[in-house]
């Protein structure tokens, strides 16, 4: 499949995604206007911005949420990363999960996109290297799975690795920015 092929999918997909609310709905068309600008925007050489995918990962009881503590942010996070030129951005937010948590074994509950947020990411280092601030374009995807299953941590990303009960993720999560996408995907995420 060429680039643009790759592309028309994402977009299309993208297109297709019915917002939740306002801020969904300005981030996706923002996402779209972005895309069309910007062809290069599933890898992290458009340093303006790019697609990265993220994971809400729920227990069955819908009482939990898997969460990595992140190093860079030292705060409790969601699992995912960088497109890195793929498209497929169901299938990186799968080994996303996998690489950061050892999680192989979840269902996907939602046939689709289950959420979309652009992110302002502060300036910081990475690996001794200046990251410049930038957007990540990011699409979410909620699964399921057993919180009994066992997990590792990825220790050049995370220091730990667990289930974060949804009422406590308030106080976990010390990145105030994302407390509010938090909010949101716990809200959503009582659809399925």
């Amino acid at each position: 499949m060429t680039e643009r092929c790759k592309m028309e999918k994402l977009y299309k997909q993208i297109k297709e995604y019915i917002p939740y609310n306002r801020q969904e709905a300005a981030d996706k068309a923002l996402m779209l206007q972005f895309m069309e600008r910007n062809p290069e925007c599933l890898t992290r050489e458009n340093l303006a911005g790019h697609f990265a995918t993220s994971a809400w990962v729920v227990n069955p009881q819908r009482t939990k949420v898997l969460m990595i503590y992140h190093n860079i942010y030292n705060s409790w996070s969601w699992a995912g990363g960088h497109a890195d030129g793929e498209s497929d951005l169901l299938a990186v937010a799968r080994r996303e999960i996998l690489e950061e948590t050892g999680l192989a074994d979840m269902k996907l509950l939602c046939d689709g996109i289950f959420a979309i947020n652009v992110l302002a990411v502060e300036r910081h280092i990475k690996k001794g290297s200046p990251v410049a601030t930038h957007l990540h374009l990011d699409v979410e995807y909620l699964f399921e799975a057993d919180d009994s299953l066992p997990l590792r941590i990825k220790e050049d990303e995370n220091s730990a690795v667990g289930w974060v009960n949804i009422a406590d993720i308030d106080t976990a999560v010390t990145e105030e920015k994302m407390k509010p996408v938090y909010t949101l995907l716990c809200e959503k995420m009582k659809m399925y």
